[in-house]
Protein backbone atom coordinates (compact mmCIF):
# COMPACT_ATOMS: atom_id res chain seq x y z
CA UNK A 1 0.00 0.00 0.00
CA UNK A 2 1.58 3.47 -0.67
CA UNK A 3 -0.92 6.31 1.03
CA UNK A 4 0.25 10.01 1.84
CA UNK A 5 -2.60 11.78 4.44
CA UNK A 6 -2.02 15.55 4.01
CA UNK A 7 -3.26 19.11 3.87
CA UNK A 8 -3.46 20.23 0.51
CA UNK A 9 -3.33 23.92 1.45
CA UNK A 10 -0.46 23.01 3.62
CA UNK A 11 2.70 24.91 2.65
CA UNK A 12 4.76 22.17 4.44
CA UNK A 13 2.95 19.05 3.30
CA UNK A 14 3.77 20.49 -0.16
CA UNK A 15 7.18 21.06 0.11
CA UNK A 16 7.30 17.20 1.83
CA UNK A 17 5.24 16.16 -1.25
CA UNK A 18 7.89 18.11 -3.72
CA UNK A 19 10.84 16.55 -1.97
CA UNK A 20 9.90 13.47 -1.83
CA UNK A 21 8.34 12.69 -4.94
CA UNK A 22 5.31 10.92 -3.50
CA UNK A 23 3.27 12.71 -5.90
CA UNK A 24 5.07 10.99 -8.97
CA UNK A 25 5.80 7.51 -6.87
CA UNK A 26 2.20 5.76 -6.83
CA UNK A 27 1.06 7.40 -3.73
CA UNK A 28 -2.39 7.64 -3.28
CA UNK A 29 -3.06 11.30 -2.21
CA UNK A 30 -5.57 12.12 0.53
CA UNK A 31 -6.19 15.80 1.45
CA UNK A 32 -7.66 15.51 4.52
CA UNK A 33 -9.34 18.43 4.81
CA UNK A 34 -11.34 17.39 1.78
CA UNK A 35 -11.88 13.70 2.54
CA UNK A 36 -12.12 12.72 5.60
CA UNK A 37 -10.18 10.27 7.83
CA UNK A 38 -12.30 6.84 8.30
CA UNK A 39 -12.39 4.96 11.39
CA UNK A 40 -10.82 2.00 9.56
CA UNK A 41 -8.26 4.10 7.96
CA UNK A 42 -7.42 6.06 11.49
CA UNK A 43 -7.39 2.18 13.48
CA UNK A 44 -5.24 0.63 10.60
CA UNK A 45 -2.54 3.75 11.04
CA UNK A 46 -2.56 3.00 14.76
CA UNK A 47 -1.62 -0.51 14.06
CA UNK A 48 1.08 0.93 12.26
CA UNK A 49 2.45 3.64 14.88
CA UNK A 50 1.40 2.05 18.18
CA UNK A 51 -0.68 4.35 19.27
CA UNK A 52 -3.43 7.15 18.07
CA UNK A 53 -1.26 9.46 20.21
CA UNK A 54 1.91 9.30 17.95
CA UNK A 55 -0.84 10.38 15.60
CA UNK A 56 -1.87 13.14 17.26
CA UNK A 57 -1.15 16.51 16.91
CA UNK A 58 -0.72 18.95 19.76
CA UNK A 59 0.51 21.97 17.44
CA UNK A 60 -3.20 21.77 16.51
CA UNK A 61 -5.14 25.39 17.30
CA UNK A 62 -7.26 23.85 19.11
CA UNK A 63 -4.98 21.94 21.16
CA UNK A 64 -4.96 24.91 23.13
CA UNK A 65 -8.49 26.61 22.62
CA UNK A 66 -10.07 23.29 24.31
CA UNK A 67 -8.12 23.31 27.01
CA UNK A 68 -6.38 19.28 26.02
CA UNK A 69 -3.01 20.80 27.11
CA UNK A 70 -4.20 20.57 30.60
CA UNK A 71 -5.64 17.02 30.64
CA UNK A 72 -4.59 13.66 30.82
CA UNK A 73 -6.16 11.83 26.95
CA UNK A 74 -6.30 8.70 26.41
CA UNK A 75 -6.20 6.52 23.96
CA UNK A 76 -9.47 6.70 22.96
CA UNK A 77 -9.95 10.27 23.18
CA UNK A 78 -7.08 10.59 20.32
CA UNK A 79 -8.78 8.90 18.71
CA UNK A 80 -11.99 10.58 19.08
CA UNK A 81 -10.12 14.19 18.26
CA UNK A 82 -8.72 13.03 15.29
CA UNK A 83 -11.48 11.66 14.09
CA UNK A 84 -13.77 14.60 14.87
CA UNK A 85 -11.33 17.70 13.75
CA UNK A 86 -8.87 16.53 11.00
CA UNK A 87 -6.45 19.18 12.41
CA UNK A 88 -5.35 16.35 15.71
CA UNK A 89 -3.69 14.06 12.58
CA UNK A 90 0.05 15.05 12.27
CA UNK A 91 0.90 15.73 9.35
CA UNK A 92 1.74 14.07 6.81
CA UNK A 93 0.98 10.41 7.17
CA UNK A 94 2.98 8.38 4.28
CA UNK A 95 2.26 4.69 4.46
CA UNK A 96 4.55 2.81 2.56
CA UNK A 97 3.97 -1.15 2.54
CA UNK A 98 4.42 -1.96 6.34
CA UNK A 99 6.16 1.15 7.15
CA UNK A 100 4.53 4.57 8.47
CA UNK A 101 6.07 7.74 8.51
CA UNK A 102 4.55 10.34 10.55
CA UNK A 103 5.18 14.11 10.84
CA UNK A 104 7.69 16.38 9.10
CA UNK A 105 10.54 16.65 11.18
CA UNK A 106 13.91 15.76 9.44
CA UNK A 107 14.50 12.59 9.94
CA UNK A 108 10.83 11.26 9.36
CA UNK A 109 10.96 13.40 5.83
CA UNK A 110 15.10 11.81 4.75
CA UNK A 111 13.81 8.44 5.76
CA UNK A 112 10.91 8.37 3.61
CA UNK A 113 12.76 9.98 0.50
CA UNK A 114 15.10 6.60 1.12
CA UNK A 115 12.15 4.56 1.52
CA UNK A 116 10.82 5.22 -1.86
CA UNK A 117 14.11 5.80 -3.87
Amino acid sequence: MKKFYHLGNCTTCQAIIKETGVDKAGFIMQDIKTESITPAQLDEMKKMAGSYEALFSRRALKYKELGLKDKSLTEKDYRHFILDEYTFLKRPVAILNNKIFIGNDKKTVQALKEAIS
